[in-house]
């Protein structure tokens, strides 16, 4: 059935959705339970290995331990971007919780995804992410057990991928309070 999708004529017919149209369907309880908007499509989210679990949870505790003032982090949330809704692993976003009780953040500061399984697809969000100005977006490649960082976000494009390998620590360049041994993230 995916194969279907290849073809250019039938891919140019998929159905489009608008970030408002996508939540009238959540909030009617019509969207798909595990789906996040993409682009304009509603893509259905893979289920999480253990390992997937087990690196996004020890990511979003050490974040949150060291968290400056004055931001919040958000994991497995929705992002409300121009045509996508996704909802990384976690989330920085300037703001207190309070300020996200009536809307979804529109960006955020820092934003990781691990790739157990996804490591294509998770590169492939680096353009969205970048569209929407998130300055640093982590990728946890758990098979490696390494971390792809980008950063410099312009015209859609990370200018700055770089590779971070078990033995060093990574600090998030915005936010520099935040500091990851990927020792200890591997461990």
């Amino acid at each position: 059935m995916s194969a279907i999708l290849e073809l250019p004529e039938l891919r140019e017919r998929v159905a489009r959705w608008s970030v408002d149209e996508y939540e009238t369907l959540v909030n009617q309880g019509l969207a798909p339970k595990r789906g996040e908007l993409i682009h304009g499509i509603i893509i259905d989210k893979m289920s999480k290995s253990p390992l997937h679990v087990d690196l996004s949870r020890w990511i979003y505790d050490e974040v949150c331990k060291h968290l400056p003032s004055g931001y919040t982090v958000f994991q497995e949330s929705p992002l409300r971007l121009a045509d996508s809704e996704p909802e990384p692993d976690v989330s920085v976003v300037r703001g207190i919780r309070s300020d996200f009780r009536g809307k979804h953040p529109t960006t955020a500061t820092l934003v990781v995804e691990v790739a157990v399984s996804s490591v294509a697809t998770d590169r492939e969000y680096a353009s969205m992410y970048a569209e929407a100005g998130v300055p640093e977006y982590w990728i946890i490649l758990a098979e490696t057990r390494q971390v792809e960082v980008r950063r410099s976000p312009q015209s859609g494009v990370y200018q700055e991928v770089s590779t971070y390998s078990v033995g060093q620590t990574l600090s998030c360049e915005t936010l520099p309070e935040i500091t990851i041994s990927l020792h200890e993230l591997f461990a």
